[in-house]
């Protein structure tokens, strides 16, 4: 018998915002969330997802939306999803989740993406000193591939994935998430640098009641408003997994979530057609609503089987990625090398953080010689199929990182050349202001 058709479990309508969706979207993760639906283990299912800022992103001619856009309200996530075996009997604390990637892609009638650079003062970016203004890239997807009039010239295809897959976390770890980050953010404001670089990115982002959307729950309730000041943000990735921005992550994968509330509580969002290692521009995967067809397996006991705690508690744990077999064939790379030395000439000790941003800025300053702005290459080593690595970490003092680029992915060939033979310099449009 054929097998069937995955069952629809949490459809969205992009024309619609997502307090309007039918099967409510939720923004923070709390274990007080209740779950939308019941899914069985075993069972295919799908799940659609608006993207990660509910729509505010415009397919047009302007970056004004990047620059003014709200950042307390991304993540929509679609969920979260009570996860029950045969028996109806739900994943327990302390259980695994095996969450396997059947099938994914944008939701038909809604093939465009785009990639962003934030203003300085609304979020900035890991090159905010080099690139403080707001830019962005429109794509348009054919297939597999993703092309943008913006930065032409380029062609490549997208490794699919979703940003963001977790589970909710328990009351304890929502509390042990909250006071370090509430320290980080009282005690390192003065003191913490990403790339000795201090700027008007926050340390962390704190819970806030503002924007806060919370699946079931009311707005205006005491319900609501307990769960808002206490609900974690969902910009970093955190021991429930959350966003990992994982590119590899893609159709034959599978993800293994440690489970820390009755039944797991599993959402997902952040759908990313391509993203290049570290998504440097930090909008910086090509965005885009999206569906996944997913099937979960309960390891009963699996966490204390399988993740080692390594912090105070037994909380202090990560999840475990199995990468699929699908992926871009690329035979072909031009390697970018970065130590620990910043611009101004410093040596900093094995900082990795520093290392890769040289990486970058290498890259970029090669690419310009091609014809693009180094705007353009920013968004695009943000957004392509570019690999990056950790090459060396322990020959004090450099730690030594890498960015390998396909070069099949331009229509021209990038490699150097003898002189009198380098780059056709062509006039490119300039990046979305």
């Amino acid at each position: 018998m054929a097998p069937l058709t995955p069952r629809l479990v949490v459809p969205v309508d992009v024309k619609k915002t997502p307090w309007e969706q039918e099967v409510q979207l939720h923004n923070r993760w709390h274990p007080d969330i209740p779950p939308v639906a019941d899914v069985t283990e075993g069972e295919l299912f799908r799940v659609e997802m608006v993207d990660w800022t509910g729509g505010q992103v415009r397919d047009d001619d302007s970056a004004d939306d990047i620059k003014s856009l709200d950042l307390t309200t991304p993540h929509y996530l679609s969920g979260p999803l009570r996860v029950v075996d045969a028996e109806g009997v739900p994943a327990s604390p302390g259980d695994l989740l095996a969450v396997e990637i059947c099938n994914l892609g944008p939701l038909p009638g809604d093939e465009w993406g785009y990639t962003g650079i934030f203003e300085r003062e609304n979020g900035g970016g890991f090159l905010t000193d080099h690139f403080p203004s707001a830019r962005k890239a429109i794509w348009y997807f054919e297939g597999i591939y993703a092309h943008s009039p913006q930065i032409p010239g380029v062609r490549f295809p997208g490794l699919t994935h979703p940003g963001i897959v977790g589970t909710a976390p328990s009351a304890e770890l929502l509390n042990i998430w909250n006071q370090r980050e509430r320290e980080l953010v009282d005690t390192g404001h003065e003191s913490l640098k990403l790339c000795e670089v201090l700027h008007q990115r926050p340390l962390a982002n704190l819970p806030t009641s503002h924007s806060c959307l919370l699946g079931k729950i009311q707005e205006g309730t005491p319900e609501w408003q307990r769960i808002a000041n206490e609900a974690a943000r969902t910009i970093p990735g955190r021991e429930n997994g959350g966003n990992c921005d994982i590119k590899n992550l893609s159709r034959g994968s599978k993800v293994y979530l440690p489970v820390f509330v009755e039944g797991a509580n599993l959402s997902t969002g952040d759908m990313h057609f391509s993203q290049g290692d570290g998504e440097v521009s930090f909008c910086g995967a090509i965005e885009m609503s999206g569906f996944l067809e997913l099937k979960c397996e309960i390891i009963r006991g699996g966490m204390k089987e399988y993740l080692t705690p390594v912090g105070p508690t037994a909380l202090h744990v990560n999840p475990i990625f199995e990468i699929g077999p699908v992926e871009p064939r690329f035979s072909e790379w031009l390697v970018f090398e970065g130590i620990s030395v910043d611009e101004s000439g410093k040596q900093h000790f094995l900082d990795a953080s520093v290392a890769y941003k040289r990486a970058v800025l290498n890259a970029i300053e090669y690419l310009s010689k091609f014809g693009y702005s180094k705007e353009q290459v920013y968004l695009l080593l943000s957004c392509c199929p570019c690999e990056g690595r950790i090459s060396g970490i322990v020959d004090a003092p450099n730690a030594v990182a890498t960015l390998a680029i396909p070069t099949a992915i331009f229509d021209q060939d990038i490699r150097p050349k003898r002189l009198g033979h380098g780059p056709k310099l062509r006039r490119l449009p300039d990046v979305l202001r």
